[in-house]
């Protein structure tokens, strides 16, 4: 069974207290340890001082203390040692060997509790002798050696102690530690476990603008439901472009597909020359191109915004291609290219290029006969300016204010028959916004039409400019 991430959080907190515990333990043992161990190391040495000096004073000095050990002069008996230790409280609970060595012969003087097993032949110095310590020190030039010993169960017990205190200690701070781990992780996943039934509830209900609790720039979670909460925008910004598309696309494409229909229907129902034959395909080639561009305008209008490329685009040379092809559509009209200086922004050639046309197309449709005029400048700040004025008569107020909504067209339009299907200045604002940039339109009656579109120099943050392929 996969355990949960709260259970998994709780155990690495107390694995981690016990690991921490452990090194702890083993860091203090070694420290009291050895800090014990040097403690009574050093009182043996004192007291080894001590009994030395009494043993020699007891002897003699010089000459007299050698012949003393040689058995010139007489030694000491044990009693004699034991009778040296009681003289001080230092050295009672002490043992000592006294070691001599005359023609090959050792010789060797103890208290009665001295232990067994010390082999005789120790250097000068101190050691560790099962329960004892013990210390050795050489007498006349290395002719003799005393060997002092001390009990010291003391240090076993320590780590008796400390061991036993481990084991009940260990155990103790791996259940605290796991109860603290729990508590805080059941803490800490809590915005999770609200985020997981947030983002449920949104799934759930459709409410994909629905505000994600914990939303901010705080800590890993809340920029985690900040994502989310974009995230579940953007799905719900695809979402709207899509029932927009659908909706558009069956508004607009079923009665135009309805009268192709009927016309191709009507011109098959009887035996016609060859050119009404010509003049009812040239009618119905008519209807096919208003069909296909307004299938292109719908498919532009449903970009994704995160499909757009980032590429420099010359607005100079989208705005000759668009004056070229007006002028190819209509020779007659009189429009100009007013462009002084090259202006590069960054953004989607193709919707750029679509947009720009749209203003131009746009002011040739509505203002038949009047004198266009496509400007380029820059903004100052390394943006661009694309503005489209007519002569024309212009619009009032009320129709300017509706201007660029998708599928509106004045009823002027509608009656004399040369509107379009409401979606060139939609598509314009569109483009202007998925580039950061503005759609600004200025008309009044008999003053003509002006519609500036402003770009600005780069892509908005966190996007990335792409060469072109």
């Amino acid at each position: 069974m996969r355990l949960t991430l709260r259970a998994r959080l709780a155990l690495w907190a107390a694995l981690a207290t016990a690991l921490a515990v452990a090194l702890v333990a083993a860091g203090l043992f070694f420290a009291v340890n050895g800090f014990l161990f040097a403690a009574q190391r050093d009182r043996l040495a004192g007291a080894v001082g001590a009994v030395q000096a009494r043993v020699e004073a007891a002897l003699g000095r010089g000459e007299d203390l050698l012949g003393a050990l040689l058995g010139v002069q007489g030694t000491l008996a044990p009693a004699d040692l034991e009778a040296i230790l009681e003289a001080d409280p230092q050295t009672r609970n002490l043992d000592v060997r006294l070691l001599t060595v005359r023609g090959g012969e050792v010789r060797a003087v103890s208290t009665r509790r001295f232990p067994e097993g010390i082999p005789p032949d120790l250097p000068p110095g101190t050691y560790r002798a099962g329960d004892r310590l013990v210390a050795v020190r050489v007498l006349a030039g290395g002719r003799a050696a005393l060997t002092v010993a001390t009990d010291a169960r003391a240090l076993g017990e320590a780590r008796a102690a400390f061991g036993r205190a481990l084991l009940v200690l260990l155990p103790l701070a791996l259940a605290l530690s796991l109860g603290l781990g729990w508590t805080v992780a059941g803490r800490l996943l809590r915005p999770v476990r609200l985020l997981e039934e947030a983002a449920r509830e949104i799934g759930a209900g459709g409410e994909l603008r629905r505000p994600v609790p914990g939303a901010g720039e705080g800590d890993e979670l809340a920029r985690l439901a900040l994502t989310l909460q974009e995230t579940f925008a953007r799905l719900a910004d695809a979402r709207d472009r899509e029932r927009d598309f659908l909706r558009a696309a069956a508004h607009d494409l079923r009665s135009p597909l309805a009268a192709l229909t009927a016309r191709v229907d009507a011109t098959l129902a009887r035996d016609r020359d060859a050119a009404r034959y010509r003049l009812e395909l040239r009618e119905i080639g008519t209807d096919i191109a208003r069909l296909s561009a307004l299938a292109h305008h719908l498919l532009l209008l449903a970009r994704d915004p995160a499909a757009l490329t980032r590429e420099p685009v010359p607005l100079r040379d989208l705005a000759a291609d668009a004056v070229d092809r007006a002028r190819e559509l209509q020779p007659e009209a009189d429009v100009d290219l007013i462009a002084p200086h090259a202006v590069t922004v960054a953004g989607d050639r193709v919707l750029l290029g679509q947009a720009i046309w749209n203003l131009t197309a746009n002011a040739l449709l509505h203002a038949p006969g009047a004198a266009v005029t496509v400007t380029v400048t820059s903004d100052g700040a390394g943006g661009g300016l694309v503005e489209v004025r007519d002569d024309g008569p212009g619009v009032d107020a009320a129709i300017l204010s509706r201007l660029g909504e998708a599928f509106y067209r004045p009823d002027a339009s509608r009656a004399s028959g040369t509107g379009g299907h409401g979606l060139g200045l939609a598509l314009v604002r569109r483009a202007a916004d998925l580039h950061g940039g503005a759609l600004r339109l200025a008309s009044a009656p008999g003053a003509g039409f002006t519609a500036t579109l402003h770009l600005p120099a780069r892509p908005a943050p966190g996007e990335v400019l792409r060469s072109p392929a």
